[in-house]
């Protein structure tokens, strides 16, 4: 839609766009005269006209006219339902298309549309209809060119072509800025039909995420194992979680016709984030703060509340971050989609060993990247927006990049690629003990130590690759005590702490 012309009037908002956005919603019924069908409707000014979003929102706009199909002309009158009489809905929709036809038919069968369009006289019958700013629109619909190789003629979609402009009112000028107009149908059944499957993609995608969490949760179900995975990440992933829900639930409240499919898809991200993330983030929570776990349940409910506080703090912060800096939505995206660094951090940060199941990795990288695709790289999506194949690349290549790194962590050491020079001294489990130290721990630098986990006796010779002592001096099997600190990563005698392995 373009805008050529700049307006004055104050009854209607100003365009300060050159191009813009209008949904028309219409209904035909045939009438008694033959090839003339009696349309009316509302037609709804997206963004992209006005500068001022208040403006937007009062561009919904009555429409009623009249079909000469023989023709195939489109006649329309618009009002802006602000308008005192636009009320009235007996006033605005006549039970009789006649005295629209009428109005309309000399124009209908003396012109065309490219005729009207060129026509410098503004002045029109229109202006019998009411006192208060009426908008004529004047178009041609035909059937879509690109279409006919299709051969389904039922599903052809339709496109219209013409003018939307207002008659002068005396004194006052135009109250309409003239606007051209190429339109194009949506086919209401394929739309829904889209919709539909993307609530199933969706649902599917949840059910394969609670499937990766689950095993996750499993792989971590120890102290020491959920210790090892960052809040920040789980965390995050939650809160996308709840914001997807939030979009699915709304979308289908605004839908009503597609409710029970978007319903469902908000209910499965309603479950993932509130039931197993939420769950999961307890259980971290809990793992790094042993401590509190023994000083009984009023610890822990403040502990509890400080969780929730923050989680649902960070929640209710980004939708008013969102909401504000909307035009920075795919930087925003970029942000949410980086929930994979602060386990990165926290690995380098602890020295943890295989804090995430390998599936885990692979399996929410696949799954969060699904839903930003399917809207901002499929060229068809239900959301008819313009594709961005170059930010899908970036964020396909930033979230892989991300996984990439966990996954060598995970096979090659949390450290990997940092130089040995920027790593801090690490403790030695299998360093050597000499015999004054060894006649101080034990009494007798020739007796022999016990390891406490299995009760048999350990080798603790100088050349002893099963011996493994702790910075406390205790002396356990190398197999005992890794097994011990998968669990817990305290010395199993002293219940001191232990630096990672």
């Amino acid at each position: 839609m373009h805008n050529p012309v700049s307006n004055s009037s104050t009854k209607l908002p100003d365009f300060h766009m050159t191009y813009g956005n209008i949904l028309f919603e219409l209904l035909s019924s045939p009438t008694e005269i033959h090839g003339v069908h009696y349309v009316q409707g509302l037609a709804v000014l997206g963004e992209g006209l006005s500068s001022n979003s208040a403006d937007i929102e009062r561009m919904q706009l009555k429409m009623e006219g009249v079909y000469v199909w023989p023709f195939r002309q489109l006649r329309m009158v618009l009002s802006n339902p602000l308008d005192g009489e636009a009320n009235k809905p007996e006033e605005f929709f006549p039970l009789n298309p006649y005295h629209l036809l009428g109005i309309f038919s000399l124009q209908v069968l003396q012109e065309s549309p490219r005729e009207h369009l060129q026509r410098n006289g503004r002045s029109s019958p229109i202006l019998e209809m009411s006192r208060n700013c009426k908008i004529q629109m004047a178009a041609q619909v035909f059937h879509a060119l690109t279409d006919f190789r299709n051969g389904d003629q039922e599903h052809q979609p339709y496109e219209m072509k013409g003018l939307i402009e207002s008659p002068k009112i005396e004194n006052e000028g135009e109250c309409f800025s003239a606007l051209t107009l190429n339109a194009t149908s949506v086919n209401v059944d394929v739309y829904y039909n889209k919709a539909v499957n993307y609530t199933l993609m969706v649902t599917f995608i949840s059910f394969l995420q609670v499937l990766f969490l689950i095993r996750q949760m499993d792989h971590s179900s120890t102290q020491s194992g959920a210790a090892k995975v960052s809040l920040w990440m789980i965390g995050q992933q939650a809160i996308m979680d709840a914001y997807l829900c939030l979009l699915h639930l709304t979308a289908g409240i605004l839908v009503e016709s597609l409710f029970n499919a978007f319903a469902t898809a908000a209910f499965f991200k309603f479950v993932i984030f509130s039931i197993f993330e939420m769950r999961y983030l307890l259980a971290i929570w809990k793992a790094r703060r042993p401590a509190t776990s023994g000083e009984g349940w009023e610890a822990m409910r403040r502990e509890l509340s400080v969780l929730y506080s923050r989680f649902y703090g960070f929640l209710l912060g980004g939708i008013l971050l969102m909401y504000e800096l909307h035009n920075l939505l795919h930087y925003i995206l970029f942000l949410l989609y980086s929930f994979w660094i602060p386990q990165i951090v926290s690995n380098v940060k602890r020295d943890s060993r295989k804090p995430l199941h390998v599936h885990y990795i692979v399996g929410i990288t696949a799954t969060r990247l699904a839903i930003p695709l399917y809207i901002f790289g499929c060229p068809k999506n239900f959301l008819r927006l313009k594709t961005d194949i170059v930010w899908c690349t970036c964020l396909v290549a930033f979230l892989v990049l991300q996984a990439l790194v966990l996954l060598l962590q995970h096979y090659l050491g949390a450290r990997w690629f940092i130089p040995r020079q920027l790593l801090p001294e690490k403790y030695s489990y299998f360093r050597r003990v000499d015999r004054g130290t060894l006649q101080v721990i034990l009494g007798d630098s020739n007796a022999a130590a016990d390891c406490v986990i299995c009760m048999a006796t350990v080798d603790i010779g100088q050349r002893s690759t099963d011996c493994m002592v702790t910075p406390c001096d205790h002396f356990f099997h190398a197999g005992c005590l890794q097994r011990w600190m998968d669990i817990k990563m305290e010395c199993p005698t002293c219940r001191r702490p232990l630096p990672p392995m």
